[in-house]
């Protein structure tokens, strides 16, 4: 299944971000390997054989793209062995050179941290789950366990279709003018052990309105998670993929592609005493693969759910 690529948006506040994207975009061979990559993914055996050049070097061009975010990589299973097989991974890339120079001094970034435990609501079905660091939490593929008194330890919830609501506190919504808010959070799709393809769609809501359905593609554990504890076996999920909803005057972003209409206006962000945050898996969704959700300690990624509030000082009432 072919999915929307997002858009790379540079700027001189994030030098190191912007030199990886130039150092990978200096190398004629590696622009090649860009075009190869928009008309198919390829592994690194048959691009070394297509550009004639040693399968070192071939990886190590992989390497650089791959650090840049231009591409991404999969372990692939083959007769040789493992291979990575390698995707193109953005549609067009922007460059604000003045971003740095737009009010900054006059700006706040604000971050709040929720523990995946910390959910105020839950409706779940099907297969389910809640683990700590160091064991499982209740009795596993029950929805019981999610209203164990242990649950705010978990560090990782799986379940096929529901949801699970977070509520974060938005007093600084009512004494400033916010000019961005977005949410982060590791997650994949739910399959028994694990499966690499395993296509799922996870819906996201934020006060009770729909702003994205994110598109999985698979429960990983083709290697272990970096943050692990060594007693979760191999054979279940490991890991999951970074994802960040924005929200601003222009409407909500999936990892700066446009996924929404709803603007901080239109989620009525300043109407009560918390903001919702409301992840899940709908019954009728066209592919209904469950959700892994990660905690600060489990996965590849140190935190659980993290909320963004970017305030205008300038606009403070």
């Amino acid at each position: 299944m072919r999915t929307m690529k997002k858009r790379i948006l540079l700027d001189l506040n994030d030098t190191a971000g912007t030199a990886l994207i130039g150092k990978a975009l200096s190398s004629e061979i590696r622009l090649d390997i860009l075009k190869l990559l928009i008309e198919k993914a390829s592994n690194v055996s048959e691009i070394a054989n297509i550009f004639s050049i040693p399968l070192s070097s071939a990886a190590l061009h992989i390497k650089v793209l791959e650090e840049a975010k231009l591409i991404t990589t999969q372990e692939k299973p083959g007769l040789r062995g493992a291979q990575k097989l390698c995707g193109i991974a953005f549609e067009d890339i922007y460059f604000n050179a003045f971003k740095h120079k737009n009010g900054v001094e006059n700006r706040k970034t604000y971050q709040f941290e929720m523990p995946i435990g910390n959910y105020y609501d839950c409706n779940i079905s099907g297969r389910c789950g809640i683990i700590s660091e160091k064991t499982y939490l209740g009795i596993e593929d029950s929805p019981y366990s999610f209203f164990t008194n242990e649950r705010f330890d978990a560090q990782l919830i799986w379940f096929d279709t529901g949801f699970i609501e977070y509520r974060f506190p938005s007093y600084l919504l009512k004494n400033a003018k916010v000019a961005e808010l977005s949410f982060s959070f590791e997650i994949c799709s739910e399959a028994p052990g694990y499966q690499n393809d395993w296509p799922s769609d996870i819906t996201v809501w934020i006060n009770e309105k729909k702003v994205s359905t994110i598109f999985s593609a698979g429960d990983y554990g083709d290697r272990k998670g970096k943050l692990n504890p060594l007693w979760w076996s191999d054979t279940m999920t490991q890991y999951g993929v970074l994802k960040t909803l924005t929200i601003n005057s222009f409407g909500c972003f999936d990892d700066s592609v446009k996924c929404s209409e709803h603007t901080l206006n239109s989620l009525g962000l300043n109407d009560g005493y918390y903001i919702s945050f409301k992840i899940g898996v709908l019954k009728d969704a066209k592919n209904a693969g469950g959700i892994n959700l990660f905690g600060e300690k489990f996965g590849d990624y140190p935190q659980g759910i993290v909320m963004h509030v970017v305030v205008d000082h300038e606009g403070e009432k």
